[in-house]
């Protein structure tokens, strides 16, 4: 039984609170969108549309948002949720957030890029997520206290880590675009740091904070996202031993952008993004990319 189902289970300094039944919960959800999400992908009728802000939405980002909160529904009825699609719904210190399909566009051009986004949040704080990347065969999961873990099952995991690269030019950078750090006028900044590190690649999404937390890439970066896009990955990333702040550096998944790195890098990024300037892109020890 949980903490949460155990009035008597509260947390202590030496016990802190158990999330492996919301763990496991998240685990199910992600099942379920799995098997919504494989079934539509590259379907010949899948429907897509444009919503205002002239992103993609697909029926199948709507239906496995809606199978998510019918399941919340009755498994945590006094649980909160904040999706994607939907307007929110209930209040409380407990809320999940969801993302049905974190990289819609990837979804719909046949890419296989793309994944479910399964967090809870108490108050502001990620306390346990889920992704999950059917189409690359990966999910990836975390709770607080306890790492960050890969594999196809909670009896089938491996735990991971962050990398322990400590030198900018010895690092290797995801991102997803040029185009938001353009508008948000930080493009200069950007390509300077795209600059003084050994390589850059646009794995783009969750895959980027994802690889992070396995430790294959130890800077990942986008300047616009929402709650929804960072919560599950939040959690993974801290677990696995990295940070994961806004572009201004304030810890958590609350934006502006997020930046996740191993740790050891952080504090320079953000220096580099918001000031400019802090890493010399023509510094000897930037070693040359294979």
């Amino acid at each position: 039984m949980s903490a949460r189902s155990n009035p008597s289970s509260k947390p202590t300094p030496d016990k802190p609170v158990d999330y492996t039944d919301d763990l496991r919960l998240a685990h199910m959800m992600a099942d379920n969108a799995d098997s919504i999400t494989m079934a539509r992908f590259k379907a010949q009728d899948l429907k897509v549309s444009s919503k205002p802000d002239m992103s993609n939405v697909t029926d199948a980002d709507v239906a496995v948002e809606e199978a998510a909160r019918r399941t919340l529904a009755r498994a945590r009825p006094r649980d909160a949720v904040h999706g994607e699609e939907f307007d929110d719904t209930g209040w409380g210190p407990r809320r999940w957030v969801i993302d049905p399909i974190d990289g819609t566009s990837n979804f719909v051009r046949g890419v296989p890029v793309w994944a479910t986004l399964i967090g809870l949040m108490v108050g502001d704080e990620v306390v346990a997520g889920v992704v999950s990347a059917p189409a690359l065969g990966r999910r990836w999961w975390a709770a607080k206290g306890v790492g960050a873990f890969t594999g196809k099952s909670l009896h089938q995991a491996t735990r991971i880590q962050v990398s322990d690269v400590r030198d900018i030019g010895d690092a290797s950078l995801s991102y997803s675009s040029l185009h938001g750090w353009v508008s948000e006028g930080l493009g200069q900044h950007f390509v300077d740091l795209m600059r003084s590190v050994w390589r850059s690649r646009a794995y783009g999404d969750f895959w980027s904070y994802m690889l992070v937390a396995e430790g294959a890439v130890d800077i990942a970066c986008e300047p616009e996202l929402s709650l929804h896009d960072m919560a599950a990955c939040n959690i993974v990333v801290t677990e696995a031993g990295g940070r994961f702040t806004s572009v201004e550096g304030t810890p958590g998944p609350h934006g502006p952008g997020a930046v996740a790195t191993n740790g050891l890098l952080h504090d320079l990024v953000i220096e580099q993004l918001t000031a400019g300037g802090a890493v010399d892109p023509d510094a000897p020890h930037r070693r040359p990319e294979n």
